[in-house]
């Protein structure tokens, strides 16, 4: 039986620097009950991103910021214990932005909750990360934004995370060469031995400027950027004409709240296409990129990894992970063991 207490994480304060266990209440609260044409769903995984933490704050940003007092936003897989929407049953597994607590609600407007597929031989957290969002945005940032042609070199920064392992494997699909950009020789080695990269760069050596030339003897056609700063720049500056930028993140700069610079100069003398790219664009349009991402995962050409952590109390503990480089591939919070008895 599912339990009759449903915890929340609350934003307190907007975090200063590094996010906190203070900056949120962890507070208990009733379980919602279902209204007309809606779902109650138990949480069973949080996916942990880097967009949590600029939801926290109250920059300019695509989506509003979560208000203080509010359940922290953020995405998971859940299972439904209550159903008054047509076609939903109760046991189904769904999708959507839960919220940082056990029990979510879903309708039918933006708080909908969709359903998953049944049946698919697939881990639950691959859902969230190769299948869900950080899937879709290495989909349609590489394929729809970069366009990368056979035989062209795509550099991805944050590579060993959620975003950066699939977009090296999709760039080898696609006939690419693909550098991976990443912190220490493990992670490094997961991206060339396991992940099939060509070469994986290691920004905590001393060298590792060089080690990018190295992998780039040809130069870079497309960069996936999702880190920013110093790496950033380092990459631009290796840039073919014409190369295109794909602006995904930067994560470098989250927690410090100054706006990002760069050596724009080199954009306009090397003829740069750079595209800022928010996956909510695309959102008409994930069913075609999923179906494409789970034949490849089917196929055993696309391989999924996560970090899970144990606990929704180690919700704040896990986002801390995603800045010091603690995770490999998708990280996730595991909140309750599927599946629940009803």
């Amino acid at each position: 039986m599912h339990s009759n207490v449903n915890r929340q994480f609350r934003l307190a304060r907007r975090p200063v620097g590094r996010v906190a266990r203070t900056d949120f209440d962890f507070v208990e609260a009733p379980v919602p009950q279902a209204g007309p044409d809606e779902i109650v769903a138990r949480v069973l995984y949080l996916s942990v991103d880097p967009t949590n933490r600029i939801w926290m704050s109250d920059r300019d940003q695509y989506m509003p910021p979560v208000e203080i007092g509010e359940v922290m936003r953020g995405a998971g897989l859940a299972q439904v214990v209550q159903s008054n929407l047509p076609g939903v049953a109760v046991g189904a597994l769904v999708t959507g932005l839960t919220g940082w607590q056990d029990y979510a609600v879903g309708g039918t407007g933006e708080n909908a909750l969709m359903p998953l597929p049944a049946g698919l031989p697939i881990p639950l957290p691959a859902f969230l990360g190769t299948l869900g969002a950080t899937g879709l945005t290495a989909y349609f940032g590489l394929v729809d934004v970069a366009k990368p042609q056979v035989g062209e070199t795509v550099v991805v920064s944050a590579a060993a995370g959620a975003v950066g392992t699939v977009v090296g494997q999709i760039a080898k699909i696609l006939g690419c060469r693909a550098v991976g950009i990443a912190g220490g020789p493990e992670k490094c080695r997961l991206l060339t031995e396991e992940l099939g990269f060509d070469a994986a760069v290691d920004y905590k050596a001393p060298d590792w400027r060089e080690s990018l030339a190295r992998a780039t003897p040809d130069g870079i056609d497309v960069d996936f950027e999702n880190v920013g700063g110093e790496i950033m720049e380092a990459v631009l500056g290796r840039m073919n004409l014409n190369g295109r930028v794909v602006l995904c993140g930067l994560i470098s700069g989250y927690n410090d709240g100054r706006p990002m610079t760069g050596p724009w100069d080199v954009v306009l003398m090397k003829r740069l296409r750079v595209q800022g790219f928010i996956i909510l664009d695309y959102l008409p349009r994930f069913a075609e990129g999923g179906m494409q991402l789970a034949q490849w995962m089917m196929e055993g050409r696309l391989v999924h990894r996560d970090t899970v952590v144990d606990g929704l109390e180690k919700a704040p503990e896990a986002l801390g992970m995603l800045f010091d480089g603690a995770n490999t591939g998708k990280l996730v919070v595991r909140v309750a063991d599927p599946p629940i008895p009803l």
